[in-house]
């Protein structure tokens, strides 16, 4: 199995900061890998939120995880924080795949890389819906 290329900070188009929490650690001191996916959740919504996009009490539609994946590269621990960059990898009709990597501060090349589909579906049917122009125009600027 190849690894996998690793992608610099140019390939990311927003940031977030996040802080790492003693219970992100694991036994074996660094952070355990179920947190970075946590922190792919926390990324996208926070930019779906702060784009105006998603209302997580009365928005619709709403995104749900279809698909997830992570690489890893180098390991992180508490005390600190991490750099999370996100870009939209795949823009369909009702689902969005967005490429995110995780960065120690000012590091170049990312300490784990992913990706994370949503679909877009209806809240009350959870029935996949076509994206809202609005969404599209803003999820375009992170292509």
């Amino acid at each position: 199995m190849a690894a996998p290329n690793r992608l610099g900070r140019c390939c990311y188009r927003a940031w977030c900061s996040i802080t790492l929490r003693w219970s992100d650690n694991d036994v074996y001191g660094h952070v355990n890998n179920a947190v970075h996916y946590r922190w792919f959740d926390d990324a996208v919504n926070r930019w779906l939120i702060e784009a105006g996009l998603l209302d997580i009490v009365a928005g619709d539609p709403i995104g749900l995880v279809v698909a997830t994946a992570c690489d890893y590269f180098a390991p992180l621990a508490f005390p600190g924080e991490v750099e999370v960059g996100i870009a939209v990898e795949t823009l369909g009709q009702s689902s969005v795949t967005y490429r995110i990597g995780i960065f120690a501060p000012g590091a170049a090349e990312p300490a784990a890389q992913g990706h994370f589909t949503h679909v877009y579906v209806d809240r009350a049917g959870r029935k996949p819906v076509a994206l809202p122009e609005e969404w599209r125009f803003k999820l375009q600027t992170l292509a």
